[in-house]
């Protein structure tokens, strides 16, 4: 889609979801909209029957479209948005580590929207620092026999199936013995317990008791999970970037429609200095955010190693939202902290994003350590 026809699209797909009743309901009817409009094949590597783009690997998915995508659909929906991603972030160890002709099978329904995708990896004790991952999967002459549990898991509940990351060897704490899984929701044993966090998002936890697991359903070699995983979540995290540059931009055109609507003291608020100065700051932040996602999108389509692109563009766009957001909330005044105005609801969404697929902090932390590696090997004498 040409970028106007994808916000026109957006714009009424956003619309008829807000008709729904209910969070699942509303879920499946974002989910069916993004399918319907192709935009799924985009989640799914050419080598599976996705959608193919010049210059990036058949075996991968395009950064820089899924930047594009998430930045127009936060911009009209979080939940189209959340489900549009979560079928690639869940769908995405399959397509890197399963074999048979029942992996293609299965991504054709991911792309389809007939199959809800959901990634796993979680626990309580294990979050940042996914070497803690306790949740087991014990060898038998059957596969594998699955005990632990995962939480803050998107689509728990609604999905059809969950790619799993679990220890096969070792302690928690040990980077090594960490494989991953495929595991259909209907397994007997797994029993999902649903939560509520601040902005409307299908979310829960997971657990498992000796869930059976299929030989077939581990993903990629045994004890390379976490390479899975890890390169499941350097292809989608400059896209979350991507989405809070979306929702800024909602938000300053929130704001700017506000301002030169409302007057006081017989002119409009837009003609003051003071929020004139506000809207030139968010204007200039949100194009710095969006350089960041250029530049990190692009270098990981490229095949580069962008760990500090990607970096950058995480931390600065998903802090720079909430900046952003804060500032529309307060341009609207009392309004803007009215349940169902659209900043108010913005205000919550982005809230998340400075949390999910690696914090702010461990953003920073990985910022710090390339920087110094960059200086010592360029000043060899200090």
């Amino acid at each position: 889609m040409q970028t106007e026809t994808l916000a026109a699209f957006a714009h009424n797909a956003a619309h008829r979801v807000e008709q729904e009743v209910g969070e699942d309901a509303q879920a499946r009817c974002a989910l069916a909209l993004v399918a319907e409009a192709g935009l799924l094949t985009h989640t799914v590597p050419a080598r599976w029957g996705g959608a193919s783009h010049p210059g990036v690997d058949e075996s991968a998915v395009s950064v820089r479209i899924l930047c594009s995508l998430r930045n127009v659909l936060s911009f009209a929906s979080g939940m189209l948005d959340v489900m549009f991603v979560e079928q690639g972030l869940g769908s995405y160890p399959l397509a890197l580590g399963g074999q048979g002709e029942w992996v293609r099978e299965v991504l054709a329904e991911v792309m389809r929207g007939e199959r809800v995708a959901a990634f796993a990896l979680t626990e309580t004790g294990a979050g940042s620092d996914l070497s803690a991952v306790a949740t087991h999967a014990q060898h038998d002459a059957d596969g594998w026999r699955l005990s632990g549990s995962k939480t803050f898991i998107t689509n728990a509940g609604i999905a059809d199936f969950y790619t799993v990351l679990a220890r096969t060897s070792g302690q928690p704490g040990e980077r090594e013995g960490l494989s991953m899984f495929f595991v259909p929701a209907d397994q007997g044993g797994l029993q999902v317990e649903r939560f509520e966090v601040m902005a409307p998002h299908p979310i829960g936890t997971l657990t498992f008791e000796d869930v059976r697991v299929e030989p077939q359903w581990l993903l990629g070699t045994l004890g390379g999970g976490l390479e899975l995983a890890l390169a499941t979540l350097g292809r989608f995290r400059t896209s979350v970037a991507a989405a809070a540059n979306g929702f800024s931009r909602r938000a300053l055109h929130e704001s700017m429609a506000h301002l030169e609507r409302r007057q006081q003291f017989g002119r409009p608020l837009s003609s003051f200095q003071g929020l004139r100065f506000d809207l030139a700051e968010m204007d200039a932040r949100l194009a710095a955010g969006e350089l960041l996602v250029r530049e990190a999108a692009e270098a990981i389509d490229q095949g580069m190693e962008a760990s500090t692109e990607v970096a950058r563009a995480k931390w600065w766009c998903t802090e720079n939202a909430s900046w952003i957001c804060d500032r529309a909330v307060q341009h609207l005044g009392g309004l803007g902290v009215q349940r169902g105005q659209v900043v108010e609801r913005l205000y919550r969404e982005v809230r998340a994003l400075r949390i999910y697929e690696g914090t702010s902090e461990v953003q920073k932390l990985i910022l710090a350590k390339n920087a110094l590696e960059r200086h010592r090997k360029e000043n060899p004498l200090g």
